[in-house]
């Protein structure tokens, strides 16, 4: 079966909004880099992804809608025959799942993702060694929430992660108008360059704890995690005041924080296996010893 593009519309069930503003796509080719492999996720009618090709060495473009990527077989023939795209069909977080990385080679990722799912996917893209940058469009509040600093009332988890990977800034907003159908928020585009990669080891849900509450102090949201003797322990060595809230505290300083608490959870694990191999060893030789005669 033939796809008319015309008459291919927008499935609500993928979150599609396809991005039909060329002066849009023009500022985007503007801000991407031009000497390294692009993975564009949602390609769609492939507006934006001619001109990916235009200007990148070679796109991957990953697609779950079966209707688009039967459109985009016939429309990109010449181009997947060439192998300057590839085309793949599927969802891209279980390609994530089963590979590790969306590339077998250093890659910059564009892509118009669907708000559903776009916080997840720049964090898979941040935790995604071959991904040396991410350049998206997502809603203004999510774009905020990673390109915020310190200070700044948007500031949280999503920021110190961004921020503690390279640089995360907003490059532009993008009205409603510039997509078929219009969404009801405002969109941006947030561009974040890596210098390193999202490693997890417990310091995402250490700032989901840290943000759980924006409005109340720091140490008050750690409380519920962390005793007092080790807050107050780890807040008087790192000389922090135990009055800010937490988008108040800079990136370096979380680093710090979890580094401190981390050393001593480990460390009273450490004391409690001792203290359980200890009484183990004793009942086990009050098990085995003679009987008095």
């Amino acid at each position: 079966m033939k796809y008319n593009k015309s008459k291919i519309e927008p499935n609500k069930r993928f979150g599609q909004n396809f991005l039909i503003d060329k002066s849009v796509i023009s500022k985007i080719i503007l801000a991407m880099p031009k000497d390294i492999l692009i993975v564009e996720i949602g390609p769609g009618l492939g507006d934006l992804t001619k001109e990916l090709l235009d200007n990148a060495p070679r796109v991957i473009a990953y697609e779950v809608d079966e209707r688009l990527c039967k459109y985009l077989n016939r429309e990109f023939k010449e181009s997947l025959d060439s192998n300057s795209l590839e085309l793949r069909c599927g969802d891209v977080l279980e390609y994530w799942k089963d590979n590790g990385s969306l590339a077998d080679e250093p890659y910059y990722l564009v892509a118009n993702l669907p708000y559903y799912i776009a916080t997840n996917i720049i964090l898979k893209a941040l935790e995604d060694s071959n991904c040396k940058g991410v350049l998206t469009m997502v809603q203004k509040e999510v774009a905020l929430k990673f390109a915020s600093q310190s200070q700044q009332r948007e500031f949280c988890a999503l920021s110190v992660i961004a921020s503690s990977c390279g640089s995360a800034n907003l490059l532009f907003d993008i009205a409603p108008e510039a997509f078929n159908p219009p969404p009801k928020v405002v969109s941006s585009i947030l561009e974040i360059k890596k210098s390193s990669n999202f490693i997890r080891d417990g310091f995402d849900e250490f700032l989901r704890v840290a943000f759980s509450q924006p409005r109340k102090k720091l140490i008050k949201n750690l409380s519920k995690k962390f005793t007092k003797e080790s807050l107050e322990r780890v807040f008087n060595k790192l000389s922090i005041d135990t009055n800010l809230r937490p988008h108040q505290v800079v990136t370096r300083i979380y680093h710090l924080i979890y580094k401190e608490l981390k050393e001593d959870i480990d460390g009273e694990k450490e004391r409690d296996n001792q203290t359980g191999d200890f009484r183990k060893s004793r009942a086990t030789s009050k098990k085995e010893a003679p009987k008095s005669i």
